[in-house]
């Protein structure tokens, strides 16, 4: 019998580990996934920068991908998520969610439309029981190609100019659509895509071309500032731009020890994406109740702060008094100049002017703490007209 050595390397590495590990100055690792991923190559405040002002790439090999074909893909995916399915034309990406039999979210993520009967579904969570559960009755194939895939996340204003540049036509791509390109002996797939709320792309190959696509895109970027980056500059930039991710701004109904954690479309603000009219779907009963009875005990909500002490896991308040709710994500934003976060309030105080948030800032090894009034504002925070302009502009 072989001695056990699953220990020594717990993580398992991404196609891309040689060039991210040799590129990681602070060594920075955490686990996504099952995969070591970096948290930040050197300067998380430089790599943001790099996002609003240059090009980045970011690797998203870790993010769990499930391909779904059959005859009864599209009847499939209706009943499994909110959106409808059906209107997804072939080369075209849709941001979707889906919930339990009571209406409560389990995952959010991306379908993408690969032909007419041939779907991807990417998203955070791992969720293949389910997704067999929900295939019941139905011709349809599932397959987790987690490990088939590797991906990048090109993001920035001048992302569309590093592939222009490594010969890539991608100037008639409209934001979530795809193309597949030609590549050394196999193919890259180039969705206009991304989770930093600016012009941006990822690109979807074989794991064994994973290294050569990187130099090549390193190499056509020399020029044009790109760097690679870590999840800190990321979840600063998916920040500003208002996006909610999964184990943070919400916690997945099948993770949750107490009942009242979970949280349904309407609460967290996905509720504009569901399709009442396709039919039915899981949760759909109970979704029809919740709407009809306005029986919603939370509302996701933006929040403009004063000062510039992040507000990251503070406490709100009604007129300073009576708890609220707490906010699930924050911070300083460069690029607004603002002091932002993202909140979970009681639904009954969701639309009142009273709220107040109660920080601790630390101020030469003690704390000091400041009770601020909020502003409710819109999301997205930062939604620059670049992240939509077809062709993209010359950055």
């Amino acid at each position: 019998m072989s001695a056990l050595t699953h220990f020594i390397t717990p993580l398992a590495q991404t196609p891309f580990h040689p060039r991210t590990k040799a590129a990681n100055r602070l060594q920075g690792w955490a686990p996504w996934a099952g995969y070591m991923a970096a948290t930040c190559f050197g300067d998380s405040t430089m790599e943001h920068t790099a996002i609003r002002n240059a090009a980045t790439l970011y690797d998203i090999s870790p993010m769990v991908k499930y391909r779904i074909t059959g005859a009864d893909a599209v009847a499939y995916l209706n009943r499994l998520t909110l959106r409808d399915v059906g209107r997804l034309a072939v080369g075209q990406v849709h941001y979707t969610a889906w919930s339990d039999d009571q209406g409560k979210v389990m995952d959010d993520g991306t379908v993408f439309r690969l032909g007419p009967d041939d779907f991807r579904l990417c998203c955070q969570e791992r969720h293949l029981p389910w997704l067999l559960d929900s295939a019941w009755g139905l011709d349809v194939r599932l397959r987790d190609e987690t490990e088939d895939l590797a991906a990048l996340a090109l993001q920035g204003p001048v992302s569309a100019t590093v592939l222009t540049q490594a010969g890539f036509d991608i100037q008639a791509l409209k934001p979530f659509r795809l193309a597949i390109f030609p590549f050394r002996s196999g193919e890259v797939m180039i969705s206009r895509t991304g989770f930093t709320g600016d012009l941006g792309y990822e690109l979807w190959i074989s794991p064994d071309l994973a290294l050569p696509l990187w130099d090549h895109l390193m190499q056509a970027g020399a020029l044009y500032g790109l760097i690679p980056v870590g999840s800190e500059a990321v979840m600063l930039a998916r920040l500003e731009a208002g996006f909610i991710t999964t184990g943070m701004d919400f916690v997945p109904v099948q993770h949750a020890v107490r009942e009242d954690r979970a949280r349904s479309p309407f609460e967290i603000g996905l509720d504009w994406m569901i399709a009442w009219d396709k039919g039915h779907f899981t949760g759909r009963r109970a979704l029809m109740a919740e709407r009809d009875g306005k029986s919603s005990k939370w509302a996701l909500v933006g929040l403009d702060i004063p000062g510039n002490v992040s507000a990251e896991g503070a406490i709100l308040y009604f007129d300073k008094r009576r708890e609220a709710g707490f906010i699930t994500a924050a911070c300083w934003s460069p690029t607004l100049k603002r002091n932002i976060a993202i909140a979970q309030v009681e639904a009954r105080h969701a639309s009142c002017d009273q709220l107040w948030v109660e920080i601790y800032a630390l101020r030469e090894l003690q704390y000091q703490k400041l009770m601020l009034p909020v502003t409710k504002i819109a999301r997205p925070f930062f939604a620059p007209e670049r992240r939509r302009t077809t062709p993209p502009g010359r950055f």
